[in-house]
């Protein structure tokens, strides 16, 4: 049985996705910390920042993966 792989546009919209909901993440995570904290906030806010990104990234190319996946199972079954 052949695999089939995912279409360039299938490809390209996934990593498109990861890259926007990273930026997203990073700029909740640096904004809930930097309204939380007084003072010198540079480390915190960029750590917030990090995390912050790399949950949504990660959360984002989970989903991107499954459904790449469920596309290419419904796809053989035709």
């Amino acid at each position: 049985m052949a695999v089939h792989r995912p279409s360039l546009l299938a490809r390209t919209l996934t990593v498109a996705s990861v890259l926007a909901a990273g930026a997203c993440g990073g700029l909740i995570g640096w904004a809930v910390v930097d309204l939380q904290c007084t003072g010198d906030c540079t480390v915190p806010s960029g750590l917030g920042a990090l995390v912050g990104a790399l949950l949504a990234a990660l959360g984002t190319a989970l989903i991107c993966v499954l459904a790449i996946q469920a596309m290419a199972e419904w796809s053989q079954q035709e």
